[in-house]
């Protein structure tokens, strides 16, 4: 018997936020980069390799469905190349990493939280040390 698929040709993540500019600005600057496509008050989008980030403002009547009280077992992963440096920039940004970092045996990851606090989980492996 043959499987059914969607149909997906490509994936992205996708975060809901009522506080749109606030958290396009943070994440223009956590990855040095403008949001293109960008439409004001509605929708931005940043690319990063191998995956797209969206950012928009849902309609008024849906907020309630996206007002979440915590991450939940979400996370954003971003693999970093120092991760020292990525937890200065955070913290330079204003959203510095509440506890401390964790080594495994794949590398070192920090847990952090963007504006609307979203979980954000650096991660830099242990072939990128130095």
């Amino acid at each position: 018997m043959a499987h059914a698929s969607v149909g997906c040709t490509s994936a992205f993540v996708a975060l809901a936020s009522v506080n749109f500019d606030r958290l396009v600005s943070f994440y223009s600057d956590l990855l040095n980069q403008p949001a293109q496509p960008y439409q004001r008050d509605r929708y931005a989008e940043f690319r990063l390799p191998g995956l797209r980030l969206a950012i928009f403002k849902p309609n008024p009547d849906q907020t309630s469905q996206f007002a979440a009280p915590s991450s939940g077992a979400m996370s954003l992963c971003l693999e970093v190349t120092d991760l020292e440096r990525a937890i200065a920039h955070l913290t330079q940004l204003g959203y510095a990493p509440p506890g401390p970092g964790l080594t495994a045996s794949h590398g070192r990851e920090i847990y952090a939280y963007d504006p609307d606090g979203n979980r954000l989980i650096l991660h830099q492996s242990s072939a990128a040390r130095g």
